[in-house]
Formats: structure tokens, sequence, C-alpha cells
């Protein structure tokens, strides 16, 4: 059974609701229709509700394995922005709340954190800054957190590693040249995530060109004060460092290179790239040369699951994304 398949087996044990505010593409409507026949996920349309259900008709979907959220809908709007302005750390008053809620993409986040549904799930015709900046003003970020940040889900064919053949890498897509302090933000988010997707126990190894100060210089000198920060941070998780790839994947080159006790070298579920430029360049190579599929990116550190889908992904990656953001949407709330 692939990661996927055990993934989809879990959704469906407490099918999350997810808002969907780009309803209207074709493969966003796909995704989101498969999901919720095959019982994953409670899908929500978020716009014009009549257009949408015309929509759906068209392209041969059964529109009742949707519910909507109309944008013109007054006794919903007016139930939102009830409940959203009277939770206790709003950002908007009423009538810039109104004002913002025109926009589906800021509608399905006032949903969310209104509590009448637990994902928002957008990225194809947003933007990644479309989605973060909404994000950041309508749901906020977890306390102790500043920084959004991303991780993805590598199944490696051949892989030997801790879990077998996935690995979690982060951040390969949001935050490009991170300081000491965000990059210990990145790796205590991707901790979390991985719990909540997987139920690992997170070993997190921040990765760089050396090797427990094998190697000198700034590049080093920062990946090695954030291990410090993530460590007084939360001293409860399992994240260690520095070390270059091979010393945090290969029990083996751990052995030679790392000469005290670690519970992460040569076992480490989660790597942590020191910058975009290495994420960037890991995840391809992975994926290339690894023939590997790589899920993701999953947002990390806002207080509620929000997902930036890939806008070239297709309708089988939409639906992985989905499935994901749903289970640790489960986690999350305990369910």
């Amino acid at each position: 059974m692939s990661i996927l398949e055990d993934l989809s087996l879990r959704a469906k044990e407490h099918p999350m609701r997810v808002a969907f505010p780009e309803g209207e593409n074709e493969k966003m409507m796909q995704a989101a229709y498969e999901c919720a026949e095959e019982g994953a996920i409670h899908a929500i349309l978020v716009g014009d509700a009549e257009k949408l259900r015309t929509l759906a008709s068209e392209r041969g979907l059964d529109p009742e394995k949707f519910a909507y959220a109309d944008l013109q809908e007054e006794e919903l709007i007016a139930d939102l922005i009830a409940k959203y302005t009277a939770l206790p750390d709003t950002r908007l008053k009423e009538k810039a709340l109104r004002r913002r809620m025109a926009d589906p993409l800021y509608f399905a986040m006032v949903m969310q954190a209104a509590g009448e549904a637990d994902v928002t799930f957008a990225g194809i015709n947003y933007t990644t800054e479309d989605v973060l900046l909404a994000g950041q003003m309508i749901i906020g970020l977890k306390e102790g957190i500043s920084t959004v940040s991303s991780i993805g889900l590598c199944e490696i064919p051949g892989f030997a590693g801790s879990e077998g053949e996935l690995l979690a890498i982060g951040d390969s897509a949001v935050c490009a040249n991170p300081t000491e302090e965000q990059l210990a933000d990145i790796a205590i988010s991707a901790c979390e995530t991985v719990k909540e997707l997987l139920s690992w126990e997170p070993r997190c190894a921040f990765i760089s060109y050396s090797t427990l100060g094998s190697g000198q210089g700034p590049l080093i000198d920062k990946v090695s004060a954030a291990v410090k920060i993530a460590q007084e941070k939360r001293p409860d998780l399992k994240l260690d460092g520095e070390f270059q790839l091979d010393a945090a994947i290969v029990p083996a080159v751990a052995a030679k290179k790392v000469k005290r006790e670690s519970a992460v070298a040569g076992r480490a579920n989660i790597l942590i790239w020191p910058d975009l430029n290495v994420g960037n360049a890991g995840v391809k190579l992975i994926q290339i040369l690894g023939h590997a599929d790589a899920y993701g990116p999953l947002l990390q550190g806002f207080k509620k699951i929000i997902c930036d889908c890939s806008r070239s992904a297709p309708v089988s990656e939409l639906k992985g994304n989905i499935i994901m953001s749903a289970i640790r949407a489960a986690h999350a709330g305990e369910v």
C-alpha cells in the first residue's frame, strides 16, 4: 500500500470540511469531487453557488456531492462576520471584513476561522503570496511561531531510511533565506506537521556542508545557531545538527562523523534545508534522480490548516495534498 492509499483510508475515518475558493477551476473542482465522492472529505465550494452547480453539471459531476458557500448570501455573511468578530484575536472590524469577504479566498478563511470549515485549499488561480497574506490576516500564526514555511513528503523508491522509503523535507518552497530564528521555527513547525500527518516521532536534522564544526564560515554559523535556538525553544523535540546530508540519514556515515550521542544522526526523518537555493535543488534532485514522488508543499506555522498547492499540479497531486491537509486538520482538532 502506498503512503497516499494509507492516508486516504485515514482521512475517511474522520472526513474534514475543506473549503475551495477556486471551485470554478476545472482541475480543482474535479479533485474536490473525487475526494468527496470517495468519502475522504466534505467539499465546500466557495463563490457563486448557482454558477458552481451549473459548472458541475456541465462537467458531468453530481452537484449534490458539494456543499456551497455563496458570496451573495447575506444571512451567511452576517453569521460569519458575527462569529469572526467575536473571536478574541480578530484582526479586522466588520466593515473591513465584509469588504475582504467579496474575495472567495478571504471568505473561505473567514469560514475556517469561524469554525465553519476545517481547511482552506487554494493555489491554482491564487499565488502563494495571495494565500500567505490572506492566511496571516485572517487565520494568524501559531503561538511561538513567527515564520510561515512549508514541508514536503518524499516517497523514494529504494531508499532505506528510518521510515522506509519516506522522508520529510523543508523548506523547499516558501522561506527564501531564513534567519537563524526563522530556521529554528521552520524545524519546530516541521516536527509538528510530521506528527499531525504521519504520527512519527520526529527526528529533525539541520542540513549544512559541515558536520558539527567540520567546516567554518557564516553559512555554517547560521545553521548551528538555529539548532541551539530550536533546542532551547523545544527541548521536548529531537532536533540536532549541523549535519551533512549523509551524516543525517546514513547510519554508517553518522557513526564515523558524529562523535557524540545523537538521537537524530543517521536516523533523521526530517531534513531542514539552510535556504531555498538548497531546498529547491534538493527536492528536484530527489524527484529526478531518485525517481521520487514529492507531495506538498504543505504550509505550516498557521493556527489552522491552509494549503497552497502548485499551479501546475495534476488532479492526482491535488487529491494527495487535499487528503494530507484534511488529516492534519483532524489531528490538530484531536478528532
